[in-house]
């Protein structure tokens, strides 16, 4: 089938993707969907599972890998303001998971709700955050979630309540295509205390992450009791490079894509750390990132 066609005002075909994400490198979608409502994206996504056109989801684009080869079927951007609207009600927050996170944590703290103000300089969008659990010391974001919007397999939107759902260590139980809005319930509490944790985090995570200008995403889960940054210095890898992707220097659980790097050097690099630090200590890495 041919998505250009059908719905051309709001499919990209053969669109690069590496722009999208935070190593900058990549092929392209078949078909880039941007849809401009709740409607459109229903029917776009109707079609897909009618012709059996595989779908996914771009957010943040800060924890993917694009082959170079490029990906088949639909991907997905809710980056239209149908999807990027955050509103805060007393204690609740319903946050469009196309939006950053940013966004919702500036809302949260406006509004002299904590909770989510220690995530502050993690990058990404809400629904992927809410997928994945994303966490820090402090917690994870899914204790803080009552209620996610969906759309099903057929289209429907539906609702995901708090008994529905489940969060743990290694994400949700949220298996829907597609999110369309999360709802959170947060503390209160007084709006100077909430800005200086907030403050706190940012001073911390910025000192250890690479630098903004640089193409760059965090490979690895925490193993538990250790952090893969330090097991990566131990195997002695720290700045190891493989064509134009190395270990940032900055933190070994990132890896650096410089210009002219290939989607394949950060793969290669990937697997070799992770057989290093396997042989070294007998720990096996498990992925952050999601290679499409």
């Amino acid at each position: 089938m041919r998505l250009s066609e059908e719905f051309g005002d709001i499919v990209k075909a053969q669109e690069p993707l590496a722009p999208y994400t935070s190593l900058k490198v990549g092929g392209p979608a078949e078909f880039l969907v941007q849809p401009r409502s709740i409607p459109e994206l229903a029917a776009v996504l109707q079609r897909c599972f009618q012709h059996k056109l595989p779908l996914r989801v771009l957010g943040g684009g800060c924890n993917i890998l694009i082959p170079d080869q490029g990906v088949r079927g639909a991907v997905v951007r809710l980056s239209e303001a149908a999807f990027t609207q955050v509103s805060v009600d007393g204690r609740h927050v319903r946050a469009g998971a196309g939006a950053p996170l940013s966004t919702l944590i500036s809302q949260a703290v406006h509004g002299g709700l904590t909770g989510l103000e220690t995530l502050v300089g993690i990058p990404g969008s809400i629904g992927g955050a809410v997928h994945g659990n994303l966490g820090d010391r402090a917690g994870q974001i899914g204790q803080w979630v009552r209620q996610v919007d969906v759309l099903d397999t057929q289209g429907r939107q539906q609702v995901r309540d708090r008994e529905e759902l489940r969060f743990d260590e290694d994400g949700s139980n949220l298996d829907d295509p597609v999110f369309l809005v999360v709802e959170f319930e947060l503390d209160n509490d007084d709006r100077d205390a909430i800005y200086r944790r907030m403050l706190k985090a940012w001073i911390q995570r910025k000192a250890s992450q690479p630098l903004s200008f640089q193409a760059a995403a965090q490979i690895y889960r925490n193993p538990r009791g250790q952090t893969a940054a330090k097991l990566i210095d131990a195997a002695g890898l720290a700045k190891t490079r493989v064509g134009g992707a190395e270990v940032s220097e900055r933190d070994s659980n990132f890896i650096v894509a410089h210009p002219g790097a290939s989607a394949r050097d950060v793969a290669r690099l990937i697997d070799l750390v992770r057989a290093r630090v396997q042989e070294r200590f007998q720990v096996e890495l498990e992925l952050e990132i999601e290679m499409w």
